[in-house]
């Protein structure tokens, strides 16, 4: 029971005072800065009254007592053996042919283009699920270009792929394929 004159600790607080007042639940301290507080009384814990300053008792040990563990979260889901990275293709014209100089830009966007075409053939008729294609940022031309051809395709769907992967330059494509 804690009464007028009692020294307190707030259990979840670092501050320290003298009861000044006790209306029912309620209990009124004035902390060791001066300022009047008011808490429930399953909030404090007496250290004694103002005669008896010296009890002792350990802070930190109730405060750990207090803690509720982490988990330790372990990842717990298999991957399967046969399972196989998502296949990318970077459609730079600087990674398609050795010399682009002497391209025009329109020969250059048709042969990035041309290439994409390839891939998505190549991945319908050997049933990969989905493929990302490295456009870079750049003023958009290949994107749109891309975005165009790939709503011209039946069961394609696609999307801005990982952003913490790949940056915003580059687009992941789905094909939605019966099983057989």
């Amino acid at each position: 029971m804690i009464t007028k004159g009692d020294k307190v600790s707030v259990l979840d607080d670092a501050i320290d005072g003298i009861v000044v007042d006790v209306k029912g639940n309620e209990v009124t301290i004035e902390t060791t800065d001066g300022f009047n507080l008011t808490f429930k009384s399953n909030e404090l814990i007496k250290v004694g009254n103002t005669s008896d300053m010296n009890f002792s008792f350990n802070k930190s040990q109730i405060i750990s007592e207090k803690e509720i563990p982490k988990p330790n979260y372990t990842n717990t889901e298999k991957k399967s053996k046969k399972e196989i990275p998502v296949p990318d293709f970077d459609l730079h014209i600087e990674k398609l042919v050795k010399s682009y100089k002497s391209m025009s830009n329109y020969d250059i966007l048709t042969l990035q283009i041309e290439t994409a075409k390839r891939h998505i053939e190549f991945a319908i008729r050997n049933r990969i699920p989905k493929i990302v294609f490295i456009h870079g940022v750049g003023e958009g031309i290949l994107k749109s270009e891309l975005d165009f051809m790939l709503g011209r395709y039946d069961n394609v769907t696609f999307q801005d792929a990982n952003y913490q992967k790949y940056g915003q330059g580059a687009t992941e494509v789905y094909f939605k394929q019966n099983i057989k």
